[in-house]
């Protein structure tokens, strides 16, 4: 039996992002897209339009190239659609386009409490399962998920167990400002960024974990901080919903897990871990 996830009562966490990825439905452009809004309308009734998300794929192994030959390209295309449709306040929102969709949580105020992914997660299977009923009842094609993806955005302040953008190494576990002589001092700032291999429990790679620390300035009152982002993608075992919430599963544990091992014990007790 796994260890339980690691818990804390005040995380950083500023944004959650559970999304989906599926074949492309050639089908689902501005009008229809539109319509799947309506169904959404009543708990998000503000809409944005945005430059569509590019496909993202985690590949293993020898990639294919492309055949040689002479390409032309004599007219662009433009962009799909993307639309995001969001809550009054702002904090919930769905994103769609004809190969993707995507619901995030974003914290607005520093009193807002983390929902917790548990919460999230039923939310996104409702939503998601609610697109699917429309994309199926309009007859506009199947949704047959290609890849999942969980990311947590973590914002890390100042005075909360460090000072300055070059005190990366009180922050993460992975970085550390020794150095073989004395030419060198404290950096002014430092960024780290690192990926890792995700296996099945066949012991086979089945996506990544992506983890990217840089230096920032907090918008709210230009304090400096940290934005600690951690991404778990690939492809569910088959494309239904039960293996694409199949993943999700695995790639938030992902995430926890290498919060908390990429981050020092004493952010740990900031953050007040309770496991």
């Amino acid at each position: 039996m796994s260890q339980p996830l690691p818990e804390f009562d005040q995380p950083p966490v500023i944004e959650v992002v559970l999304g989906v990825q599926f074949e492309k439905l050639g089908s689902l452009g501005a009008p229809q897209l539109g319509y799947v809004w309506h169904v959404f309308r009543e708990r998000f009734p503000r809409t944005e339009g945005k430059l569509p998300l590019d496909p993202a794929f985690e590949h293993f192994g020898p990639r294919a190239g492309r055949r040689p030959g002479v390409q032309m390209q004599l007219m662009q295309a433009p962009p799909e659609p993307r639309l995001w449709f969001l809550n009054e306040r702002g904090t919930e929102l769905v994103q769609v386009q004809p190969d993707r969709f995507v619901r995030n949580w974003r914290k607005r105020e520093d009193t807002e409490e983390y929902p917790r992914y548990e919460k999230l997660r039923e939310s996104f299977q409702q939503d998601f399962e609610e697109f699917r009923g429309v994309i199926c009842r309009e007859q506009w094609g199947d949704v047959e998920p290609n890849q999942c993806e969980v990311t947590y955005v973590n914002l890390i302040p100042a005075d909360e167990g460090w000072q300055h953008h070059g005190d990366l190494d009180k922050v993460l576990t992975v970085f550390s400002a020794r150095y073989s002589d004395d030419h060198l001092h404290k950096p002014e700032q430092a960024a780290v960024s690192l990926q890792y291999v995700l296996k099945d429990d066949k012991g086979e790679p089945a996506g990544r974990l992506r983890i990217a620390a840089e230096p920032v300035l907090r918008v709210s009152d230009n304090r400096p901080a940290i934005r600690l982002s951690l991404t778990a993608r690939g492809k569910p075992e088959r494309s239904t919903i039960e293996d694409a919430m199949a993943f999700l599963d695995r790639g938030h544990e992902a995430v926890v897990r290498g919060f908390t091992s990429i981050t020092t014990p004493e952010m740990h007790k900031v953050w007040k871990r309770t496991s």
